[in-house]
């Protein structure tokens, strides 16, 4: 893993990843919304924790084990373009966003499905 300081969390917002990203990794609370879980998520590629965006995959699209590169370099720059529900009070919801990695981006429309009350990423759509 990699320590991360009080600076702002690599998802973007301005908070320190501990009150931020950190408290869903650790387990201490639960993404309340889909952006909130996606931006959880880029934040656990920026770290490399694989076991995390096993946890929050859901349990029909999730792969077996995942094995992140340690080359792929995510820049912490990551946009939101757009959210449709995934609020408290809905049971689905996407998220387009754009994420930048050393050497290009990675734009999607991903997809967010909330089982026994906590979000998961079920899937998503590559937009360029």
């Amino acid at each position: 893993m990699v320590a991360m300081t009080t600076r702002s969390c690599p998802c973007g917002r301005s908070e320190p990843y501990e009150k931020c990203c950190g408290r869903f990794h650790s387990g201490a609370a639960a993404a309340p919304t889909a952006e909130a879980l996606m931006r959880s998520r880029y934040c656990a590629f920026v770290r490399l924790d694989a076991a995390y965006l096993l946890r929050t995959w859901h349990p029909r699209t999730r792969p077996v084990r995942l094995d992140l590169d340690p080359a792929m370099r995510w820049t912490a720059g990551l946009e939101i373009l757009g959210t449709t529900d995934g609020s408290a009070f809905h049971t689905t919801g996407t998220v387009t966003f754009r994420a930048s990695y050393r050497g290009g981006s990675l734009h999607e429309r991903s997809r967010f499905q909330r089982i026994d009350g906590g979000w998961v990423y079920v899937d998503g759509e590559f937009l360029d």
